[in-house]
């Protein structure tokens, strides 16, 4: 007789991502994962499978909390302008209990060079933000608030290269006002 799972998977999942995100894929052990998910290793392959598998799952969970991160921020702003602030201030204001950088960050560079997957994941992730932050610049635009003749792709591309770069300073010990000059040098290239 099959036994009912004893644990909730988007509990767990979330662990997993929280463990990937602060210590790396490579880093982290089966042995780790066990005790931080809190779950038997059998239950780990029966429900995730192997590491890899798990990891990837713990990417798309992650999409799929920037993604509403990102949306929440949006529909919060008054603009464009101020939606596209509130997507910088959600990747710097983040909370310090919350492990520090980028799961889509950490695993380009770590394992981008070398796992297909797991560098179209990451892209897939780096695209979703970039066409947020296009369709921002076109509201904008399109409410006068930011100039026609800037080329929303374009625009878009720097302001996530700037996204980027700030996700990456936030693993260090950058202080949040360097993270805050920067997002403003970006805000003022679409004025």
């Amino acid at each position: 007789m099959a036994r009912n799972k004893e644990f909730d998977e988007k509990e767990v999942l979330e662990k997993a991502m929280g463990l990937f995100l602060a210590q790396g894929y490579e880093k982290t052990s089966m042995q780790e994962l066990v005790e931080h998910m809190g779950i038997h290793r059998r239950s780990l392959y029966d429900t995730f499978g192997d590491k890899h598998a798990l990891f990837m799952q713990a990417l798309t969970l992650y999409q799929h909390q920037m993604d509403d991160r990102l949306a929440k921020a949006a529909l919060k702003s008054s603009s464009a302008l101020a939606g596209i602030a509130l997507i910088f201030n959600a990747m710097i204001d983040k909370d310090p209990e919350e492990p520090k950088g980028c799961l889509f960050v950490n695993t380009a560079v770590e394992l981008g060079p070398r796992d297909t997957e797991a560098e179209q994941a990451a892209g897939k992730g780096f695209g979703s933000l970039e066409t947020r932050l296009r369709e921002l610049i076109i509201k904008g635009q399109q409410q006068g608030e930011i100039p026609d003749g800037l080329d929303a792709s374009i625009a878009a591309e720097n302001l996530h290269n700037s996204l980027l770069g700030i996700r990456v300073l936030a693993r260090t010990s950058a202080s949040r006002d360097k993270l805050r000059r920067i997002k403003e040098a970006s805000l003022a290239a679409l004025r």
